[in-house]
């Protein structure tokens, strides 16, 4: 069963920090063959809060979206994050 990465943004404090992020982040995704299926983009908003940005990333397994989040080069990139933004992120397994 397929893995994905389901990363709400809360708010963005530093628009210079995450593109210096997703420059890193995205070498790791494609190491870890993941796909980006949604990475910002019009939207409306039905219910709840707004966010200001929401990214779904499919790896092949749940597995690999593990590995993905907890390697050395996703890690360096999370960091450029703390105190940068506020995010809800989940790896989910597919059905």
């Amino acid at each position: 069963m397929k893995g994905y990465i389901v990363c709400v943004y809360q708010s963005i404090n530093d628009e210079n920090a995450l593109k210096e992020y997703a420059v890193k982040a995205k070498v790791a995704v494609e190491k870890y063959q993941g796909n980006f299926l949604v990475r910002g983009g019009k939207k409306i908003t039905t219910e709840g809060k707004e966010s200001p940005r929401t990214v779904v990333i499919e790896f092949p397994s749940f597995e690999d979206a593990e590995k993905f989040f907890y390697s050395d080069e996703y890690q360096k990139a999370h960091s450029i994050l703390q105190g940068k933004v506020i995010r809800h992120h989940q790896i989910i397994k597919g059905s």
